[in-house]
């Protein structure tokens, strides 16, 4: 009977560091995205290189490219993410080292010489590298703003 308390103990001790470890990285990615939003609206292209990961992707509405392209974009200014207003996040880890985010967003851009806003969820896969998160992909799906995230 003693084993059998123990072992319940030791289960129920890792099924709770395992939840926490998750809160704690779920946390860190929503995080690391509200940070990647201000860089994308300062045109930070430094700290978001050393996020993106060397063989990321990024969809828009006009086209998907790799992370040179958008670097540039977002350099040059050819789309000036000025502002993402955040309105729900969603985080899956997928053991210690991937992790999906849902936004959905209301994104005021620059585009054209024309200020533009539109509804999106943008979907963010992260995989962690030693001690840092990078993002691979980066995807803008137009919806409806009732559009709603499942959680």
């Amino acid at each position: 009977m003693k084993r059998l308390v123990i072992g319940l103990i030791i289960v129920l001790t890792g099924v709770n560091l395992s939840f926490a470890q998750d809160a704690a990285i779920e946390q860190e990615i929503k995080d690391l995205s509200k940070a990647k939003w201000q860089w994308m609206a300062d045109k930070n292209v430094d700290k978001l290189a050393s996020l993106f990961h060397d063989k990321s992707k990024f969809v828009h509405m006009s086209g998907s490219w790799k992370k040179d392209r958008e670097l540039e974009i977002i350099k040059s200014g050819s789309i000036w993410y000025k502002n993402a207003e955040v309105h729900d996040v969603a985080v899956e880890v997928f053991g210690d080292y991937t992790a999906v985010l849902w936004n959905r967003i209301t994104l005021t851009a620059h585009v054209r010489g024309n200020d533009v806003s539109n509804e999106f969820t943008v979907t963010e896969f992260y995989k962690k590298e030693g001690n840092d998160w990078k993002l691979l992909d980066l995807t803008f799906s137009s919806v409806r703003d009732t559009h709603s995230i499942e959680h």
